[in-house]
């Protein structure tokens, strides 16, 4: 190994270590921080490895392009969606719908009736799933609350809240810059605005506070 690989290997060692010491103390011991590794995957997710254990995966070539603020707080977002109890579980949907599929083949070849709506059943309760999966709606709102979780961990790890928002939302202006594929940074894009009208909200609370303290 050349001098430059193990060098880049170390960094990467580092800051795998560096994400996991941002993982609130209760989720330490079961929320994992690895490299992806497959072929031109996502920026960061995270996964249901079983049922005590989850994965966060990113894509550290991406990553070492984000300044440290804009890394955190996608981070705590990924951790906002394992609080949240949002991750994806086990792909079993789309074995079972092909399973269900073939089998309403068959019965219709042999004839069976009660074979037939059993097989129909699983279709329908796989296809239901997999669509309440990709739902964009769903989706969606289940982002915003990931990112609003974000900015909660960030003050908790000493951010004040201005400078949450601000990091996040870099964050996502350079997601947004870096997607080719119009449908995501779309996505993106609305997670940006409603995360401005949320500090918004914030810094108005915060000035009302401010105007309200009893003068001592």
């Amino acid at each position: 190994m050349t001098s430059y690989a193990a060098a880049s290997a170390r960094a990467e060692m580092s800051e795998l270590r560096r994400l996991k010491s941002l993982l609130p103390p209760e989720l330490q011991s079961w929320v994992m921080v690895e490299s992806a590794t497959d072929v031109n995957p996502p920026l960061i997710r995270c996964e249901e490895l079983g049922r005590d254990e989850v994965e966060i995966q990113i894509d550290l070539a991406k990553w070492d392009n984000l300044a440290i603020d804009q890394r955190n707080l996608l981070f705590w977002h990924e951790v906002g969606r394992i609080q949240n109890d949002t991750i994806p579980r086990e792909g079993w949907e789309m074995a079972a719908l092909a399973i269900g599929l073939g089998g309403a083949v068959g019965e219709l070849w042999v004839q069976d009736g009660l074979l037939l709506l059993l097989a129909l059943a699983l279709c329908g309760v796989s296809g239901f799933r997999l669509w309440q999966k990709n739902n964009g709606d769903k989706r969606l709102a289940e982002s915003l609350e990931a990112d609003e979780k974000a900015i909660a961990l960030a003050t908790r790890f000493g951010y004040t809240l201005p400078n949450a928002y601000k990091s996040l939302g870099s964050g996502l202006k350079t997601l947004i810059e870096q997607t080719p594929n119009r449908k995501k940074r779309r996505f993106y894009e609305t997670r940006l605005q409603a995360l401005r009208r949320s500090a918004s909200k914030a810094k108005a609370k915060m000035e009302n506070q401010q105007e309200n303290r009893p003068v001592i």
